[in-house]
């Protein structure tokens, strides 16, 4: 069987880091999104001979869920195996310096973008789901939040709570999408060296160069997550340790973060 995969901001970081694992694959085709058409076109020429198609697309735009639709209708007989919601960006700065048109910028790429492109392609996973065969690979929707999504540092509210608001809906999802065969899994990523996010500052000392993990990391979760089933998956892994004291000890790592050791600057994964 054909397994369709569709990755959102796969021109560099994360997303094309999961393109190259996805393409290594049996039997899988791509289909790729984000805005720079001539950085997907290299990749594609790249990931050969993986069939791969392209689009360039912003999904901030009104339009483009119907029009990556269409084009699964158009080039793939509306066939859709995997869904990874992973494109997303950073701006940094204190609520009250940004206010709110910082958050809403914030909701509308991590938050609204993917909700919007999952709700025009469910409809292609369901069928996809309804005609797998026992030991076909599984059906799914990967969304990748953030660690930030469950642990919040100053000057990164609004994205914090962009990838809150990801990983609460993520969980809702799973429960809704299990009774049609759709899984729904979740990664967090921590501090990842990407275009977007080169952690300069965490990887100029020595202490917290550790911190950084590798966008191939994030790659295998997001197959973990996945055809692989599992609800969720942090990466690297140690950063589960985060989200646990911050549940545990909320106090101390409130303290913690208010330091400004974990800081990084603006950033975007497309």
């Amino acid at each position: 069987m054909v397994y369709i995969a569709l990755v959102t901001g796969a021109s560099s970081g994360l997303g094309e880091a999961a393109a190259r694992r996805l393409s290594c694959e049996p039997d899988t085709e791509l289909v790729l999104v984000a805005r720079r058409r001539d950085r997907l076109e290299a990749l594609a020429a790249e990931l050969a001979p993986t069939p791969v198609t392209v689009i360039a697309a912003d999904l901030t735009d009104a339009g483009a869920p119907g029009r990556i639709r269409d084009t699964l209708n158009s080039e793939h007989g509306g066939q859709l195996h995997m869904l990874v919601n992973n494109a997303g960006a950073a701006w940094r700065g204190t609520f009250g310096e940004t206010g709110w048109a910082n958050v809403e910028r914030h909701m509308k790429l991590n938050f609204e973008a993917p909700l919007r492109l999952t709700e025009a392609l469910l409809p292609l996973l369901r069928t996809a789901a309804a005609r797998t065969a026992d030991g076909d690979r599984r059906v799914c929707v990967v969304n990748v939040s953030s660690t930030a999504g469950r642990v919040s540092r100053p000057g990164s509210g609004a994205y914090s709570a962009s990838k809150f608001a990801l990983a609460g809906w993520s969980d809702a999802l799973y429960a809704e999408e299990r009774p049609h065969g759709v899984h729904v899994g979740l990664v967090l990523p921590g501090f990842i060296a990407t275009e977007g996010f080169p952690g300069a500052e965490l990887l100029a000392n020595p202490l917290t160069r550790w911190l950084v993990g590798k966008p191939e990391t994030v790659a295998d979760a997001i197959l973990a997550a996945g055809p692989g089933g599992q609800a969720e998956r942090y990466a690297p892994r140690p950063y589960r340790l985060a989200a646990a004291a911050r549940m545990l000890v909320p106090a101390i790592v409130r303290r913690a973060t208010a330091g400004g050791a974990f800081t990084t600057k603006t950033g975007h994964s497309e």
